[in-house]
């Protein structure tokens, strides 16, 4: 053995130093995973949650909406992506529930608001925080008019809870948001999901409708009549019409709806019987940005007939 040699060590010290090795290289991964969840983004919900209860609902229906559609309303302004660009977003279908939240929380210079109508704009005005918020909320047919807005003129296009109402041509309403968007600007849409734990549920016990939303709301004596969800899609469908009108897609996910929780089990069986669990959260979001430089599928054949 040469002088700067190790001598062999006795067993029971070599196993208590191997021991001591493998200690050592646990509580470094431990650090690391510390580390790493501690530079990880933090929830954006609970921040959307308290932007979105500055809310001030004086009418009880509106509120009682509001209350049962939070979860949703929370996820979609988690998602809205921080302004870069021009400042101007643009809210189709604008129930004034989320809007004044993407100036004064989500920091976009101007919003506008649409709705379906006819004739000159209305104007909506709530109470945010302290903040009396104003609006003039434009009248069109998002699937058949040119929308009144300039190309290129905003960065985001919201289409939350509409798509579905489509009775004629849904790639129409894409399109369209595509123009009036500038270039690398986003859509973001949230429709019910069809292939929803829900549905599949529903399918199977062959009594309720499979769409989430199915009912007519019962006829009014005076103004136009309410259009009920005329498709509901699928996450897929969703994406292609999506990527058809010529949006790179960014996120495309699903979440359960809480009400129906008690369908949950459900996901076992599927998954026994060889179908697939994965996306069947009953709502749909997706986020996408235009890229011109895409090819459009006007009438994508899932979607259209001759």
């Amino acid at each position: 053995m040469g002088s700067g040699a190790v001598p062999d060590l006795p067993l029971h010290l070599r196993l208590i130093r191997g021991a001591l090795r493998r200690l050592n290289i646990r509580l470094s991964r431990r650090h690391e995973r510390r580390n790493a969840q501690s530079s990880a983004p933090a929830d954006p919900l609970p921040s959307a949650e308290a932007a979105l209860r500055k809310l001030r609902l004086d009418d009880p229906a509106a509120q009682a909406y509001f209350e049962k559609h939070l979860p949703r309303l929370k996820r979609t302004l988690s998602l809205v992506p921080v302004p870069q660009g021009s400042g101007r977003v643009l809210e189709l279908g604008c129930y004034m529930q989320i809007t004044p939240a993407l100036k004064h929380h989500c920091g976009f210079r101007e919003v506008y608001g649409a709705e379906y109508g006819t004739g000159m704009a209305q104007h909506k005005s709530v109470q945010y925080g302290d903040t009396r918020f104003d609006l003039d909320v434009d009248h069109f047919d998002a699937e058949r008019d040119a929308y009144p807005y300039p190309a290129g003129h905003f960065e985001l296009v919201l289409a939350c809870e509409v798509i579905e109402h489509m009775l004629f041509d849904p790639m129409h309403l894409l399109l369209e948001a595509r123009r009036v968007l500038e270039e690398g600007g986003h859509i973001l849409i949230t429709t019910p999901n069809i292939a929803g734990l829900t549905s599949v549920a529903r399918v199977l016990h062959g009594h309720d409708n499979p769409q989430i939303h199915s009912k007519y709301k019962i006829p009014g004596a005076a103004g136009p009549a309410a259009v009920q969800h005329v498709r509901e899609y699928t996450l897929a469908e969703l994406g292609e019409a999506v990527r058809c009108a010529g949006y790179e897609v960014e996120q495309l996910f699903t979440e359960p709806i809480p009400e129906y929780s008690f369908y949950r089990p459900l996901l076992q069986f599927l998954e026994e019987n060889g179908y697939n669990p994965a996306d069947r959260g009953e709502q749909s979001y997706c986020l996408a940005r235009k890229r011109s430089s895409l090819a459009v599928e006007r009438y994508p054949e899932f979607l259209y007939e001759p």
